[in-house]
């Protein structure tokens, strides 16, 4: 009986943990924040512009809030994109919020009907 209820404890902290991978801690939606950030070879503004499906992006910036269900708004001070980003992709014990620049890898998603967006592979801490 103590067996199953160590194993039944175990699996109650992994099954919940996956909540703590996400280290992400600025602003929510509705809430606002400034950006500045460094530029690279590829932009949100060029991207916006001229969207290619699977395009491989990295981009400098910040995350400006998170928009729920693994997506963010990001910003690299030439405009702003959502970004998705799966919890296990954070680097774990960095908090990230609005403050901390960050790298992102990943590729352009372009929808019918609505604005592309960037389907992030890596995620990296720049400078805090």
């Amino acid at each position: 009986m103590v067996k199953q209820t160590l194993v039944a404890a175990a699996l109650a902290v992994g099954l919940t943990s996956g909540t703590v991978w996400a280290q992400y801690v600025g602003p929510a939606a509705g809430q606002g924040a400034g950006a500045e950030s460094a530029r690279d070879s590829t932009s949100v503004e060029k991207i916006l512009q001229n969207p290619r499906d699977d395009q491989k992006v990295t981009l400098r910036g910040h995350l400006l809030r998170s928009l729920g269900d693994e997506e963010y708004l990001f910003s690299d001070g030439t405009g702003e994109i959502v970004v998705e980003i799966d919890d296990d992709d954070f680097p774990r014990g960095q908090p990230i919020d609005e403050t901390v620049m960050v790298e992102i890898t990943g590729e352009v998603d372009t929808h019918r009907g609505r604005d592309p967006d960037i389907d992030v592979d890596r995620l990296r801490v720049i400078s805090r």
